[in-house]
């Protein structure tokens, strides 16, 4: 590649964190590096640093790359990369040292302890970065919940608790102090919070320091306080965990871009807990409404046939194939479609790698072209409404910059439980655009706000903007006809448009937060699992003790719900089809 062939190729990329490849065309890479900002990076390399790094883009050929939510995950992905391709113009560890995991081993009584080589069957979560803190919360979760991090031959055979037991650390179940059960509890509190619930392990230890502080132990207090700094902050910059059940060492996260009449699927790939690759794939997108769906259910046969399966696909949705569900069962691969946690947010991730990799053109430009705006649109704002025939209705207000999703400045709102569409689409732009024009929105005002429906609901928007005073363009995208609606008429654009493809984008995630939101809201305690016939109190307790949580307990299979005491076959089988 030449100067004027790298600047060509960084001006596509995106301003966002991410790893890139220099390959050659037979696929070979020659360096992977990674990136807070794509474009600025890979821009420089049109005057490489070094005679190394000059012959490096002599030799290249291609450029990829992939997006990444954080500077921790590009960094993680990197080093991966690196292990897995072995490029010659990479300097390499010698050691080649992974990042740390934290395991919950299988046995009948887990072992945490931190770890580098996960034990077979164990639950691992990670990789992080910050070794010192990962060491905090371990100590933090055995203090809480006494989890034991003897070896094996320590465990076995012992008459007397060790000394762990003595200074807090353990529950010692090596000698009956503790029955399975409770232990057991423990260890679904400890899973929780590894998989992003902080209060698992923050609260109680917040209540420790409050005691403490109470009872003037003020150098615990301290203490305390210093480790809930800590644990507070470990899921917000501790770093990017693929949590990976039991029994799950390679998981596949797939995410789906349909532009026109063509698709874009990204695949993610974790290994051990560790997101260790990722790779793109071209398909010609299906006639039908639920196209997604129909390209998963096309994906996944054609693309697993000749390869390994995965022991588990996280999928942005359903492929409401019967045919496929059957073959994956009969594989034993799990197939989950998150709503929520970390899982979920590995699905945005391919996701955001789908769209950037199915995009390219300047769809902004075009899209002001084509709706005749004063500017380009780099700031959209997408609105949606969802319900359960008026039950839990809820609104959402994403945010796309430059065409990619603004996961910062997303929105959403609990609405008056009416039946009627309009009316809470009135609400939801009302209560938006009141807190802008008061100033009370921290947001700049959008270039352009989308509302995910047709007229009726970009007319009630439209009043809204107006009783409010809110000065911004606004147009509406229907669902099934795909056509963009205006205050003036409407647009029939073809479906490889570029300014129609940046408008579903903005109209689909606006959906999707919207039914998120709404779920969770279905999902809470005295809805989703109250209105179960045969399940009382403590039936509830039991399972939300065993899974964690409703998403847990939907994630679950019928035979683990059918351990649970008190759910028997015809129980299990209304959990299921009700969650």
């Amino acid at each position: 590649m030449d100067d004027e062939a790298v600047r060509e190729a960084a001006r596509s990329l995106p301003a966002e964190p991410g790893v890139y490849q220099f390959q050659r065309d037979d696929g070979t890479t020659l360096y992977v590096g990674k990136a807070v900002d794509l474009r600025a990076r890979v821009r420089s390399y049109a005057d490489p640093r070094s005679a190394r790094i000059a012959r490096m883009v002599e030799r290249a050929e291609t450029l990829d790359f992939a997006v990444t939510d954080t500077e921790t995950q590009a960094l993680l992905l990197e080093a991966n990369l690196i292990k897995r391709h072995q490029p010659k113009y990479n300097v390499r560890l010698k050691d080649d040292k992974s990042y740390p995991l934290v395991q919950l081993t299988a046995h009948a009584y887990p072992r945490i302890e931190v770890t580098r080589d996960p034990d077979e069957g164990a639950t691992a979560y990670g990789p992080y970065t910050d070794h010192g803190r990962v060491e905090t919360v371990v100590k933090a979760i055995r203090e809480t919940y006494g989890l034991r991090g003897c070896s094996d031959h320590k465990f076995e055979g012992r008459e007397r608790p060790c000394l762990d037991h003595d200074i807090g650390l353990c529950t010692a179940p090596c000698t009956g102090e503790i029955d399975r059960e409770a232990y057991a509890e423990d260890v679904a509190a400890a899973k929780r919070f590894f998989e992003g619930e902080t209060g698992a392990l923050a609260d109680p230890i917040e209540r420790e320091m409050e005691r403490a502080a109470r009872e003037q132990e003020f150098e615990r207090a301290a203490n305390l306080r210093d480790r809930l700094d800590a644990v507070r902050a470990f899921h917000g910059g501790g770093g990017e965990a693929v949590a990976s059940r039991g029994g799950e060492r390679h998981v596949d996260v797939l995410g789906v871009a349909v532009e026109g009449d063509t698709a874009t699927v990204a695949r993610l790939h974790s290994e051990g807990g560790q997101l260790v690759d990722r790779d793109q794939h071209t398909l010609t997108a299906p006639e039908g409404e639920e196209r997604v769906a129909d390209v998963l259910a096309a994906f996944v046969p054609q693309y697993y046939a000749e390869r390994a399966l995965p022991d588990a696909l996280l999928l942005p949705e359903d492929p409401g194939d019967d045919d496929l569900r059957a073959w994956l069962d009969a594989e034993g691969v799990a197939v989950r479609v998150p709503g929520a946690g970390r899982e979920a947010k590995l699905v945005d991730l391919a996701l955001k790698n789908a769209h950037r990799r199915a995009g390219g053109r300047d769809e902004l430009s075009a899209l002001r072209d084509a709706l005749g705006l004063d500017r380009r649109p780099a700031r959209i704002e997408g609105v949606d409404v969802s319900h359960a025939q008026g039950k839990a209705v809820v609104g959402s207000d994403v945010t796309f910059v430059e065409g990619s999703a603004e996961t910062g400045d997303y929105r959403r709102k609990k609405l008056e439980e009416e039946n009627d569409d309009y009316a809470n689409m009135y609400r939801l732009v009302t209560w938006r655009a009141r807190r802008a024009v008061a100033g009370r929105d921290d947001r700049p005002d959008p270039d352009l706000l989308l509302v995910d429906g047709g007229r009726g609901q970009l007319d009630a928007a439209l009043d809204a903007l107006d009783d409010a005073g809110w000065e911004i363009p606004a147009v509406a995208l229907a669902k099934r006809e795909e056509v963009v609606i205006t205050p003036e008429g409407t647009h029939d654009w073809d479906t490889d448009a570029p300014q129609l493809h940046v408008l579903q984008r903005v109209r689909d995630e606006a959906h999707r937060f919207a039914v998120q939101y709404h779920q969770s809201l279905r999902d809470s305690v005295d809805t989703a699992l109250d209105d179960v016939d045969g399940v009382g109190p403590e039936t509830r307790t039991r399972l939300l003790r065993r899974f964690g949580s409703v998403e847990g307990i939907r994630a679950a299979s019928g035979a683990e719900l059918r351990d649970v005491e008190g759910v028997g076959p015809a129980l299990a089988e209304r959990l299921d089809r009700r969650l």
